[in-house]
């Protein structure tokens, strides 16, 4: 029998990869990759040769069984995402689940993972906090909001650019202006920058510089 490795992959800067993921990736049989092109400009720099299949969110409902089938028979696979760790807010929990559930061998490698540095550099409380991902884009966002706003632990969300003013705004509203924040964006990247304060604070700042790159939000809980 194969196994299954979840192969964190750098969030930036492409020196964030550890020694071990990179002898794992040049030893597995086949690298499950959430999109090929990103992906293969990491192995390349890398000099790895490990092929490549496309495994995302789009393929992976109907791609799960016949590859954990694959493994059962031995080959040996690394699932790796655009960035970061496989299965925080990318795909890997399905083949992952299904792996366990055949038996399979599987082992997540320690490494990068965007909102652990955020959080560690937001200068809130960390020794409890609730990670909860993307928000609902429609359905379900103004409910979830409500119930957050009474949370007493650390939030953190992630956010695209282009929806974080809305975000902000959102917070004001249910979690109150003066509410302290951080935003962290393109974490190890060049351009790295970390905003803290106030929601109200953070949200005038953005409205006059827009935000660009991926993003991490960390917001204080309830007193």
């Amino acid at each position: 029998m194969g196994k299954l490795y979840l192969v964190p992959t750098p969030i930036g800067n492409l020196k964030d990869i550890t020694f071990r993921a990179i002898e794992v990736l040049n030893e597995v049989d086949l690298i499950l990759a959430e999109d090929t092109r990103t992906s293969g400009k990491l192995l390349k720099h890398y000099k790895i040769t490990t092929p490549m299949q496309s495994h995302h969110k789009y393929n992976e409902h109907k791609t799960v069984e016949g590859l954990a089938g694959r493994i059962q028979r031995g080959e040996t696979m690394a699932l790796i995402s655009d960035a970061g760790t496989p299965s925080i807010s990318d795909p890997g929990y399905l083949l992952t689940r299904a792996c366990i559930e055949a038996g399979i061998e599987v082992d997540c490698l320690p490494g990068a993972t965007a909102f652990v540095p955020a959080l560690v550099n937001s200068g809130l409380p960390n020794d409890k906090f609730v990670f909860e991902g993307y928000l609902p884009v429609k359905k379900g966002r103004q409910k979830r909001l409500k119930l957050l706003s009474e949370e007493s632990r650390t939030l953190i969300f992630y956010e695209s650019p282009h929806r974080l003013l809305k975000t902000l705004g959102q917070f004001v509203e249910y979690f109150g202006e003066d509410r302290p924040v951080s935003v962290s964006r393109e974490i190890s990247k060049i351009h790295e920058e970390t905003i803290r304060g106030t929601v109200s604070y953070v949200l005038n700042y953005y409205e006059t510089n827009p935000p660009k790159g991926e993003i991490v939000i960390i917001v204080a809980g309830e007193k």
